[in-house]
């Protein structure tokens, strides 16, 4: 009995070193090889250090200067990170797309792009579509003071830049990247 006991303890043993220590050792010095900046959440920093936030993780932004991302189920919080488990037939989903839409100013016979509307799998999708974007121009530019055109060709610029990374053949934006560019190149009320 003594050596059937003995026995367990050592498979047990033998099996968290592997299991355990092992594939968790493996699976970091990989990542740390392989994947050096995503490893340590591919955070963005300020000029004096301080973390801005993440180029993967999406963040709330609400004034006019800046661009919007695409809403979130979990208003931005990545401890909590997931999608809505309503219906897309929910009113509540309807309402919230109501609202939104109000929020931008469309030319008539224009439509709002999809992902301006509805979140994102895991409510924390960090990039917006070009045509996302573009709708947003003219409302930066005016609280900029700057040609609308300026905003639009940076846009342009940002997504050409990111086409390699995207399966959008237009490419699309990293809102934060793209709202600490603005604040590069164009005055603003304030600043993230």
């Amino acid at each position: 009995m003594f050596t059937e006991f003995t026995r367990t303890i050592r498979l047990t043993a033998l099996t968290i070193a592997f299991c355990v220590i092992g594939y968790t050792t493996l699976v970091l010095a990989s990542a740390a090889l392989l994947a050096p900046e995503q490893r340590l959440g591919s955070l963005i920093y300020s000029n004096n250090g301080k973390v801005i936030g993440s180029r993967l993780v999406a963040q709330k932004f609400t004034r006019p200067e800046y661009l919007w991302p695409r809403p979130s189920a979990v208003d931005y919080n990545a401890a909590g990170a997931g999608g809505s488990n309503l219906s897309p037939t929910n009113l509540k989903i309807r309402e919230r797309a109501e609202e939104i839409i109000a929020s931008y100013v469309l030319e008539s016979g224009s439509s709002i792009p999809a992902d301006l509307v509805t979140a994102s799998g895991s409510g924390l999708d960090p990039h917006i579509s070009l045509a996302a974007a573009m709708i947003q121009a003219d409302r930066i530019a005016m609280s900029r003071q700057v040609n609308p055109s300026a905003i639009k060709d940076l846009l342009q610029q940002q997504a050409g830049a990111d086409v390699i990374n995207t399966a959008a053949p237009e490419g699309c934006i990293n809102v934060l990247e793209f709202n600490l560019l603005l604040d590069s190149k164009f005055k603003s009320v304030g600043s993230l």
